[in-house]
């Protein structure tokens, strides 16, 4: 982990000194933005340290979500399908893509008539959101295998679709008990697509995975195992735990120029948008991000080896290989998952004294409880956990801005699971 904390600090550094970042950038910028110098410079610097051609960073990208999802609304086009190869898309994905419906298991059905009194969604169930698939654009899924791979032979099935025109991965966890995709794997599959499929453009949902290892899949390996686009949120990884708000998108330039055109309108495409004086906080974040990712990686496993040791099951194990900031822990009863955030809660720097509850958040089909006590409301760079009030019951662990603070924060979500037991 050092190693690669240092070969991320000096790709970071390379590409702030190549650009001649300057004080100057850091002013702000009003009106259309035509003249914003910092946000131009921002975006090369984010290409660079990606490997990518060309790059949006934009405080007007609310979250990972948005992101992902000016992906596909920049990309894709009536009568095109996407190709998801790593199962269902994170929760709240799954309303950009197709509303669909929930079968009595909980597991996500696209593609058919949602139905209010059989498992259909809670919330804004309206028939027309502005889904993927209210605009004539098909969804396809190949599911991974029950060791966590890519099921070939599904996407090769898929792939023999003429309408498929972007495939699509999710790097993180998520809400599942999966492993996260190592760069390895992420390169493996881009080569494999790509032989099968060279028109099709190949897209990573890259939240919570940035700088786990020394390139990101956006960066030429050489061998045709680039992904052509990919996205994520500033406040998770890339943002060290200064960007206020934000998210990314970076790849091709001919793929982020069109992106633009969804993120603001035909004609104006990246050449307007303040970055609102976040041009300092951005960078400087991102200067700190491979150190602050490297200690939130410390903290997720040790949080993964305590538990273990006190028989829980949790993944991925100590010792696996890691593509994400994310610790999943198996905890059994909804009293364990809002215990354990309590504790994550009370060892927050902010609001330490506010007990999380769960609650109907939007884009989530089942309550979610959230501790995130953080400067930054919603930063999952810094110390959290979460998981949604359904069996098994799994909490995801991340984060920490410093490796002692997440080592105070497990410590505190057992004092919490104690008190429980002796209840």
């Amino acid at each position: 982990m050092d190693a690669v904390c240092e070969a991320n600090t000096l790709r970071v550094l390379d590409a702030f000194r190549g650009n001649r970042l300057s004080d100057a950038h850091f002013g702000w910028a009003t009106g259309y933005g035509y003249d914003d110098a910092g946000r131009a410079v921002c975006e090369r610097i984010f290409a660079d340290v990606f490997g990518a051609e060309a790059a949006l960073v934009r405080t007007q990208i609310v979250n990972g979500t948005h992101a992902i999802s000016l992906c596909f609304y920049g990309l894709l086009r009536p009568g095109d399908k996407l190709l998801y190869c790593t199962g269902a898309p994170y929760d709240t994905l799954r309303r950009v893509v197709d509303p669909g419906t929930f079968a009595d298991d909980g597991a996500w059905i696209p593609g058919q008539a949602r139905n209010e009194g059989s498992g259909g969604l809670a919330r804004n169930d309206g028939p027309d959101e502005g889904s993927l698939a209210d605009f004539g654009i098909g969804y396809l899924q190949a599911d991974l295998t029950g060791e966590g791979g890519f099921d070939w032979d599904a996407i090769t099935e898929a792939l023999q679709d003429p309408a498929v025109k972007m495939a699509a991965i999710q790097r993180a966890t998520g809400y599942s008990d999966r492993p996260a995709i190592t760069p390895p794997k992420i390169r493996e599959w881009a080569r494999f697509v790509r032989a099968k499929r060279p028109d099709v453009i190949l897209m990573c949902d890259n939240c919570y995975g940035e700088f786990l290892d020394t390139k990101e899949p956006t960066a030429d390996d050489g061998q045709g195992g680039a992904v052509d686009i990919m996205a994520g949120s500033l406040i998770k990884n890339p943002g060290g735990g200064l960007a206020l708000s934000g998210g990314y998108i970076a790849g091709k330039r001919d793929l982020v120029d069109k992106i633009s055109f969804r993120l603001t309108c035909p004609g104006i495409g990246s050449e307007c948008g303040l970055t609102f004086g976040q041009t300092r906080t951005v960078l400087q974040g991102l200067f700190l991000a491979p150190r602050v990712v490297k200690d939130a990686v410390k903290g997720a496993i040790l949080c993964a080896k305590v538990f273990e040791t006190l028989g829980y099951r949790v993944f991925p194990k100590p010792e696996d290989p890691r593509s994400d900031i994310v610790q999943a822990i198996e905890l059994g009863t909804p009293e364990k998952l809002c215990a354990f955030c309590e504790g994550i809660m009370a060892a927050s720097p902010v609001d330490a004294f506010v007990k999380p509850v769960p609650w109907d958040m939007p884009g989530y089909r089942d309550p979610v409880i959230m501790a995130s006590g953080a400067f930054v409301t919603g930063s999952s760079i810094e110390l959290s956990a979460d998981g949604p009030l359904r069996p098994p019951y799994n909490v995801y662990f991340q984060g920490g801005l410093t490796y002692e603070h997440a080592k105070i924060g497990i410590r505190s979500a057992l004092e919490q699971l104690f008190k429980l037991a002796e209840k």
